[in-house]
């Protein structure tokens, strides 16, 4: 009906012989950042045709579903100047979707951008756990107020897949034809890879619907992940080579999308488990996050991620605990972040979460958020970040293992499994024969042992490429994969 009026309007002002247009600012479904104070600030630029139009004024309105918002009912908000104008929208509240009107004064001709969000927007980056390759089957559902930026830097109301790299803007993420060049997948030959595509299913839409469901402010995605990177790959020294790289190319859409976030969810680290990149991940992750802070001019960045999990392989390398360790480690180190784990979850092949454990680990960073960025909705800020290790004392033929920041409780599905104690860097020894939840300490593990313990003997948690681990708490966040932990004697 909107549709319908604008072009009755613009075929009027025709006849007239003027008419507004827009050549610059928000898109159809653009989700702008709103500012601490729950506002957003919009700029415009345009031109107008006819004569005698120099030194008009040019008047802006903003509707919502019941109407005109109040206090935005053809405002002034720019000037005509040789054919051309420029206007600024101060104060838009959170909220939508809102049309933006804007007309020449004493013209009849209308330009508009319709279903605008003001709310929060979210980075979603790193390999393919991040980029989602769950099979497409009851996937999460779209929410009108949850939007996306596609990887052709269109918006649009999010529903999965989200990365859809073939199709991207930016040239990173093509495939090579089989001459060997990257080429962008288009027209007829990117409609028959959309209908035949099985897998895409990701963390972030299940992650964007629960924090608008939380919160009532709506979200918007920028989704920049692409599988098989490494933490090389995505070096903020490449950000000038744009959309030949992958940190140019996420920057390039930032600012795409309005130059400030929310926030970034971030999963990556599988790709850095060998021997040279395992040792250095730890630095360039740290090194990354400043980067981002720094280029995007927002100190405190919220960055959140999350510790890599299971695969299933014949090649059961260490680096791939020492990776995990490393994240763990920098959850310490890296202000404003947090880290949720992914060891406990189901996976859709040998290395990939599936559909239905990437809903909740979406829920488990939406808790993080909820608890740091919304501690007065509902009560979340009395949500703990879920268990960490604080330390493994041996006494009597018991290990008592002590967990911080445990919501509630710890449980497990069955018997407590995931716990390994070594001597230095040796094998698992067949020591634990029984574990449980202290009764007298909801948030301390009780390990069994029989046999001698090792004099410098140290507990991990999540040994290998493929262990089985079952712990989490009451809120449903699992304990990471960590160690050596020394054991206290």
């Amino acid at each position: 009906m909107m549709l319908v009026r604008v072009l009755i309007c613009l075929g009027s002002a025709a006849a007239f012989g003027q008419e507004i247009r827009i050549s610059e600012g928000p898109k159809d479904e653009q989700v702008l950042q709103r500012s601490l104070t729950g506002f957003a600030d919009v700029s415009l630029k345009g031109t107008v045709s006819g004569k005698k139009t120099n030194g008009k004024m040019i008047d802006a309105r903003l509707l919502g579903s019941g109407g005109v918002i109040s206090n935005f009912d053809w405002i002034p908000v720019g000037q005509v100047q040789k054919l051309a104008w420029t206007a600024e929208i101060k104060g838009l509240p959170t909220g939508g979707p809102y049309r933006i009107e804007l007309r020449m004064r004493g013209g009849s001709s209308v330009a508009a951008v319709d279903n605008v969000l003001v709310g929060d927007l979210w980075i979603l980056a790193g390999q393919s756990n991040m980029e989602g390759l769950g099979a497409l089957i009851d996937v999460e559902q779209p929410d009108p107020l949850v939007h996306s930026f596609d990887m052709a830097d269109r918006w649009q109301v999010a529903e999965e897949p989200l990365h859809t790299l073939v199709s991207a803007t930016d040239r990173v993420h093509w495939r090579r034809n089989a001459q060997g060049e990257y080429e962008r997948i288009t027209g007829e030959w990117l409609q028959k890879y959309v209908q035949e595509r099985k897998k895409g299913a990701g963390l972030g839409l299940p992650f964007a619907v629960t924090m608008f469901k939380r919160t009532g402010i709506p979200v918007g995605l920028i989704p920049c992940a692409h599988g098989g990177t490494s933490m090389e790959q995505w070096s903020p020294a490449l950000k000038d080579r744009e959309g030949d790289s992958l940190y140019g190319s996420m920057y390039r859409r930032v600012l795409a999308a309005g130059g400030k976030v929310k926030g970034i969810l971030w999963y990556q680290g599988e790709s850095d488990a060998s021997p040279k990149a395992a040792v250095q991940f730890k630095d360039l992750f740290v090194n990354l996050v400043k980067a981002v802070r720094r280029d995007l001019g927002q100190r405190d960045l919220p960055f959140y991620y999350v510790q890599i999990g299971r695969h299933v392989s014949d090649l059961n390398i260490p680096e791939w605990n020492l990776i995990q360790e490393a994240q763990r480690a920098a959850e310490s180190e890296i202000p404003h972040s947090g880290m949720v784990a992914s060891v406990d979850l189901s996976l859709e092949d040998g290395i990939h979460v599936n559909t239905p454990d990437l809903k909740r680990l979406g829920r488990r960073l939406a808790d993080r958020v909820s608890h740091d960025l919304f501690p007065r909705v509902n009560s979340y800020g009395e949500l703990k970040p879920g268990p960490r290790p604080d330390s493994a004392i041996y006494e009597g033929g018991v290990l008592k293992v002590k967990f911080t920041d445990v919501n509630q409780r710890l449980l497990s599905e069955g018997r407590i499994s995931g716990f390994t104690i070594h001597n230095g860097d040796g094998p698992p020894l067949p020591l634990i024969y029984k574990a449980s939840v202290d009764p007298a300490e909801a948030s301390t593990v009780l390990l069994f042992l029989t046999g001698k313990l090792p004099e410098h003997a140290s507990l991990r948690y999540g040994f290998g490429k493929d262990p089985y681990c079952n712990v989490r708490d009451a809120a449903d966040l699992a304990v990471p994969a960590f160690g050596p932990m020394p054991i206290k004697l």
